[in-house]
């Protein structure tokens, strides 16, 4: 990116640089079947044929404005997408540190910030029974300028990843679920699915429907992938959701003068690699310095982290090789029932999905894939003492022993990146950094409450917008009479929905913000998002003192405290009509284009910025809905497939933003299947044809 964007960018690029994923996708093409890499090659081939077709007047207004032409397209260009997609959905070494910084706290505070279970859990598989505590032996609490350092690295990684669409914060991406025929209006399985990654224009998703000899398939894709990542065939459906297990660990690693880091074997020699960064000079120009940028490994990975003489080396699955993510999405696009979907899914080494399934026959079935491994001591969660074993990675979790189903008695399957196995499941590590339940309890209970789903009662569940926790909390602050008589009485009367013209959404949502400052604030190292997520309602609720302020008398004070600053700042910025402090006010559907800032020329790349429902806590959150889709198995030709933008990356077309629309309504975009209706639906046609030789 700094070739590009110069300086800016390096600090980006340096960490992208130090995975070193141009060469661990070049080794990942011998691991590839020799059908998919045909593929790839062929993929590439075509990318460079247009390409090839390209001058200064036709080339994509990005190209002109930056003042540079794309490289010709590889297939390991390919690989480093999935590699990429791992870096979004997969990257939980910073909570080893928060782990590790949080051993200070008391056994209570402790038990309370890392408490998984809650009775709003859906859990799939196994079940919840007392067991004892067990961590990965400490290497040390972190200082504080590491902390510093790794919160810099994460501030880069969000940056680098919100640029591209790819970026999920906290992993909290996806809901997806599947029903049963027994619970439908017309007898057969529905399958949803809508992504959550952070909003950018151009999107990340392309719908795509593909016949070739051996497979036809309709989805979604992302550019540079041959493919369907997520949609059908012509007898299966299928989506996914994040699972967040624990795929890396921390090392702290102990080096000598002589550049030797110690090892349970005795004294190595690091490697040293030069990464070689082309930075741009100056904007106007395509001028380029070139920066050199040291990488140290050791045999546990990169060292990522440098402080104080503290050394800290990362080990990830998407550091190996071996591990390949698009290989199973390749035979998915041609399976043809459960079997050869779970024999896909059984290669799959990307980071770890909830994949739900449904076919034409009528069976449902869900299988939480990836390579998760297992250690020689502990569980990962905080870093290692990388000159022992204790921390060897010294086998996967078996496929067989992965949580599925298939075809429950419930008929009912949902994920929403929630902890879906019991503490009775032997892996410690598989929901290490789950989501909390809520969007999965609300999807839960509304598909419950109806036998007689269909389509449009799907799409309902999809856009929903009730805030359980929130609505909680307001309900506990009307109890309490912890705020002035207009709060109390606002929101004795909110109903939980998060309504763009909803002002007691704001102010719930602001005062729980607040409250949950507070306490963070005065119980560090404790994360905010830890306080908002896991403690603040149960500390209210049951008056636990050990979180309360030592400002505050009670929790009515505290809350009093944030009412009036709440109000306050918001009479500030939205005037003293109580009736404009909307929630859409602060929640507006925003894709950014990387060049839609920029002076003079970025207007051509804005989008709709209009008010928006949901929020992170609603089935619908919001913005972050990467696209939707809703498929029948059978009858194909009425599959709902919407993306939020359009399918042109081009401002110029009237693709560009022409879903906009239906994806905020929930209005159906049919995407269809069959031949018929394919011909009617369509308005042109391209031919390819061979180049004589």
């Amino acid at each position: 990116m700094a070739e590009i964007f110069g300086a800016a960018a390096l600090e980006e690029d340096k960490r992208w640089r130090r995975f070193g994923f141009g060469g661990i996708a070049e080794q990942n093409l011998q691991y590839l079947s020799p059908q998919l890499r045909s593929a790839l090659e062929s993929y590439a081939a075509g990318v460079n044929a247009y390409i090839a077709t390209l001058d200064a007047k036709t080339i994509p207004v990005e190209f002109r404005i930056l003042q540079y032409r794309p490289a010709e397209w590889k297939p390991a260009d390919t690989i480093v997408i999935g590699k990429i997609l791992a870096d979004a959905l997969s990257s939980t070494w910073n909570q080893d540190l928060i782990r590790a910084s949080l051993q200070i706290l008391s056994p209570e505070k402790l038990a309370d910030v890392t408490n998984q279970v809650t009775p709003d859990d859906v859990v799939l598989f196994g079940s919840d029974r007392p067991r004892s505590a067990a961590v990965s032996p400490a290497s040390g609490s972190p200082s504080l300028s590491i902390s510093a350092l790794a919160d810099a690295q994460e501030a880069e990684r969000a940056n680098s990843l919100s640029r591209i669409g790819f970026y999920a914060e906290e992993l909290a991406a996806s809901n997806n679920w599947v029903v049963s025929g027994k619970r439908t209006a017309n007898g057969k399985p529905i399958l949803a699915n809508d992504p959550h990654l952070r909003p950018t224009a151009p999107g990340i998703w392309y719908l795509v429907h593909l016949s070739a000899p051996g497979m036809r398939a309709a989805g979604v894709t992302f550019p540079g992938v041959p493919g369907v990542v997520l949609g059908h065939n012509d007898a299966i459906a299928w989506g996914a959701t994040n699972v967040g297990p624990d795929v890396q660990d921390l090392y702290v690693e102990t080096f000598d003068e002589k550049g030797n880091y110690k090892t349970s074997k005795g004294w190595q020699p690091a490697r040293v690699r030069t990464e070689k960064i082309n930075v741009r000079k100056n904007p106007l120009k395509t001028d380029v310095e070139v920066v050199d940028f040291q990488v140290t490994e050791t045999d546990h990975g990169p060292v990522i982290l440098e402080d104080g003489g503290k050394k800290y080396a990362l080990k990830w699955t998407a550091l190996d090789p071996r591990n390949n993510e698009l290989e199973a999405f390749f035979v998915v696009n041609r399976a043809s029932d459960w079997a050869q979907f779970t024999s896909a899914l059984r290669g799959y080494g990307g980071p770890a999905q909830n994949f739900v399934y449904a076919d034409v026959k009528g069976n449902i079935g869900w299988y939480a894939a990836g390579r998760i491994p297992i250690r020689r001591t502990g569980d990962g969660s905080m870093p290692y003492d990388g000159s022992t074993a204790e921390g060897d990675w010294i086998s996967n979790i078996p496929f067989e022993e992965l949580p599925h189903l298939y075809n429950p008695p419930s008929g009912l399957i949902v994920t929403a990146n929630q902890r879906t196995v019991g503490t009775d499941y032997k892996h410690r590590s598989f929901i290490r950094d789950a989501a909390t339940p809520w969007r999965a309890r609300r999807i839960y209970d509304l598909l419950s409450a109806n036998q007689k789903l269909d389509a449009d009662a799907v799409r309902d569940v999809q856009h929903d917008v009730m805030n359980i926790p929130l609505k909680r909390f307001a309900e506990v602050f009307v109890r309490m009479s912890a705020g002035s008589p207009e709060t109390v009485a606002s929101l004795k009367q909110w109903d939980g929905r998060m309504l763009p013209d909803s002002p007691d959404a704001l102010l719930a949502n602001e005062i729980r913000n607040c409250a949950a400052g507070k306490i963070a604030t005065a119980n560090k190292p404790v994360p905010v998002g830890a306080i908002r997520e896991r403690v603040l309602h149960r500390a209210i609720a049951e008056n636990k003192r050990i979180w309360l302020p030592e400002q505050f008398a009670d929790y009515g004070a505290l809350l009093r405290a944030c009412d009036s600053e709440v109000t306050a700042a918001l009479a500030g910025k939205y005037g003293p009509d109580r009736s404009k402090w909307t929630w859409g006010q602060v929640n507006r559907a925003r894709f950014p284009h990387p060049l839609g800032a920029v002076p003079f020329i970025g207007a051509q790349f804005a989008t709709p910025a209009v008010a928006v429902a949901g929020s992170g806590q609603t089935p619908n959150v919001a913005s972050a809905v990467s696209m939707r889709l809703i498929a029948i198995p059978g009858l194909w030709d009425e599959t709902r497939h919407v993306i939020p933008l359009g399918q042109s990356g081009d401002p110029q077309s009237p693709y560009f933003k022409d879903q906009f629309e239906a994806w905020r309504t929930g209005a159906p975009m049919i995407f269809p299947f069959t031949a018929a209706p394919v011909e009617k639906a369509a308005v042109s046609r391209v031919q390819f044809v061979p180049a004589a030789r």
